[in-house]
C-alpha cells in the first residue's frame, strides 16, 4: 500500500486504439501542492481523468489513501474526498450560482456541513455570494472559475485535482484564483495542479512533474524546475 495520499503508478490509457497515456507515474502528498505541466495534447488532461476514472485506464495503479480508485465509478471516486475541477468549468450556465453550489453537495446529507462548507465558499470568493440568484452563464470567465471551484469545494475533498483554472482568464482574476488556491493549500487542502501556465503552477507548488507525449519526463522540487534550461526554453519561454 502506498504510504502517499495520491500514488499513480505506469498508469495507462487512450481513446479507443489511440493510447495516450504511456506509463505515468506521480505522487501527491498530503498537505501539498503538486504541478503537472506539459504542452497541448501531452495528456495532462487524459492523466487527471484517468485517476478519477472518467477514462477507464488499461494497465496501473491509482491508490488514494491507500485504497484502489480502480474500477470505481467517479462518484464513488468523489465520495472518498478526491475531486476534480474540470477543465473548461462546465458550470451548469442555465441554473443559478447557488445552485450550482448546492449540487456540489449533492453526495453530503448534512445541513450543517453543507452550509459550513457553503460560508467557506462565500468566504473564498465573496463575489458567488452577491451573484447567488445570478444565471451561471451570465457571469465572466474568471467568475465562472471561481464557480467551478466553489462547487469542487462542497464535495468537501481531501485533494482537489485543477485542470487549466487560469485558461481564458483575465490576468487580475489569474491572479485572484492561484491566490485562492494558496490560500486552500494552507488550510491543509492538498492540490494536484495541471497548468500550461507552467512559471505560475511552479511558483505556487512544492513540486512538479512534466509530462511530454503521455509519459512523465522530468520531475523535481518546483524551484529547480523554474531553474532547469530545458523547462526554461521549453515551457518558460526564456
Amino acid at each position: 500500500m502506498s504510504h502517499s495520499m495520491l500514488e499513480v503508478s505506469e498508469l495507462r490509457c487512450g481513446y479507443g486504439p489511440i493510447e495516450v497515456l504511456r506509463g505515468v507515474s506521480l505522487r501527491v502528498e498530503a498537505g501539498e501542492i503538486v504541478a503537472l505541466i506539459g504542452s497541448n495534447g501531452a495528456g495532462k488532461s487524459t492523466t487527471l481523468m484517468a485517476i478519477n476514472q472518467v477514462i477507464r485506464p488499461t494497465a496501473g495503479v491509482v491508490c488514494f489513501c491507500g485504497e484502489s480508485m480502480l474500477g470505481l465509478r467517479p462518484d464513488e471516486v468523489v465520495a472518498r474526498g478526491l475531486v476534480q475541477v474540470p477543465e473548461g468549468r462546465r458550470v451548469f450556465a442555465r441554473m443559478t450560482v447557488l445552485e450550482n453550489l448546492t449540487l456540489g453537495a449533492y453526495l453530503h446529507s448534512d445541513g450543517h456541513a453543507v452550509v459550513s462548507e457553503m460560508h467557506r465558499v462565500h468566504d473564498l470568493f465573496p463575489i458567488l455570494k452577491e451573484r447567488q440568484s445570478q444565471l451561471a452563464g451570465t457571469l465572466s470567465g474568471g467568475e465562472q472559475q471561481m464557480l467551478a471551484i466553489g462547487r469542487a469545494l462542497m464535495s468537501r475533498p481531501r485533494l482537489l485535482m485543477m485542470d487549466e483554472p487560469s485558461m481564458g482568464i483575465a490576468p487580475i482574476l489569474v491572479t485572484r484564483i492561484f491566490a485562492a488556491i494558496r490560500e486552500l493549500n494552507q488550510d491543509g487542502l492538498t492540490v494536484l495542479l495541471v497548468e500550461q501556465n507552467a512559471r505560475g503552477a511552479l511558483k505556487l507548488s512544492s513540486r512538479g512533474y512534466v509530462i511530454e507525449t503521455g509519459a512523465v519526463t522530468v520531475s523535481g522540487e518546483s524551484s529547480d524546475l523554474l531553474n532547469d534550461d530545458r523547462i526554461k526554453s521549453a515551457y518558460l519561454g526564456e
